[in-house]
């Protein structure tokens, strides 16, 4: 594709320009960077080295969690350097790449938690048939779809932002590149593009939010005609779920859903998305789901069992 504009380099402001409060935002994405690492390695090593790795909640959260440690890596660690530094400049390459990169792994972590809706509706309403249904193979086969839909839907954002001239100023006022921003800095009217935009990621955001509320309204429901015991565990597996949910889709939906040209994207509001997010994520799990704590649980206490024994 034939790029047509004359800038090579963008520069981005980041959140504050103030040398003080940059140590601050380096202290706090460092902190939640190295958090989200940790939290999202221990339920990727506990689902991988554990027999629960292959059931198929088990099956998605491990790529719930690895999409979340991506996520954040495409991001945190440029925010934490430039918060050290002067001047902040990316190449025209280098945005390319985070913007691929931002977008891939926030849409697989889209898809997965549609999956794991869908696997929850099949082990809550149709028991029965769940081992059917949801065998080893639909599942690799459905994390596949996911990401090819991913990485489509990236590259239609590379396509769009490739498209645009670029012909100065170069200054992005943001800490990452992403489609959003650089609309601002085209040289041209990017009303078609920003309806694109909007009916792309916005919808994507907007239809599968509505879908999986649907979807667990239909479940809790269907919890009327199981036991106590039953309608407890299915909900300590659901509240978890509901919560990511709405995390994830919420900044979401409120960034991708207004024209670019009429509203200014909150940057604080792309830092709970960003960061906060992945680092959430896990958390919840662990803590509110009873069956990943009591696997985590029983896998890391074997394992300084054994470390002592040695």
């Amino acid at each position: 594709m034939l790029l047509n504009n004359n800038v090579t380099e963008f520069i981005l402001l980041g959140l504050t320009q103030d040398p003080g409060k940059k140590k601050i935002v380096f202290f706090f994405f460092l902190l939640f960077y190295l958090g989200t690492l940790l939290a999202n390695f221990l339920i990727i090593v506990t689902i991988k080295t554990s027999r629960a790795f292959g059931r198929p909640m088990y099956f998605f959260l491990f790529y719930l969690s690895l999409s979340d440690t991506c996520f954040s890596t495409s991001i945190a660690p440029r925010m934490i350097v430039d918060a050290f530094l002067k001047n902040n400049t990316i190449s025209f390459s280098e945005c390319m790449i985070q913007v691929f990169s931002f977008h891939f792994f926030g849409c697989f972590e889209i898809f997965i938690l549609i999956l794991m809706a869908v696997d929850r509706y099949v082990a809550i309403c149709k028991p029965l048939h769940y081992m059917t249904i949801m065998s080893w193979r639909v599942c690799s086969v459905l994390v596949v779809i996911a990401w090819v839909g991913a990485c489509v839907h990236s590259l239609v954002q590379i396509f769009l932002a490739l498209s645009l001239p670029f012909c100065g100023p170069s200054v992005i006022d943001h800490y990452l590149c992403d489609f959003q921003p650089l609309l601002k800095l085209a040289c041209t009217d990017t009303y078609v593009t920003n309806l694109l935009l909007v009916s792309n990621r916005g919808v994507i955001c907007t239809v599968s939010f509505v879908m999986l509320m649907f979807s667990y309204v239909i479940i809790l429901h269907s919890l009327r005609n199981h036991s106590a015991e039953g309608r407890k565990k299915a909900l300590s597996t659901c509240i978890p779920h509901i919560i990511v949910v709405i995390l994830s889709f919420g900044p979401c939906i409120f960034i991708y859903t207004r024209p670019t040209t009429t509203f200014s994207t909150g940057k604080m509001i792309t830092v709970f998305y960003t960061i906060g997010t992945p680092l959430s994520d896990p958390l919840i799990y662990t803590l509110r789901n009873a069956e990943v704590k009591n696997s985590m649980r029983k896998l890391w206490s074997k394992k300084l069992i054994s470390d002592d024994q040695r």
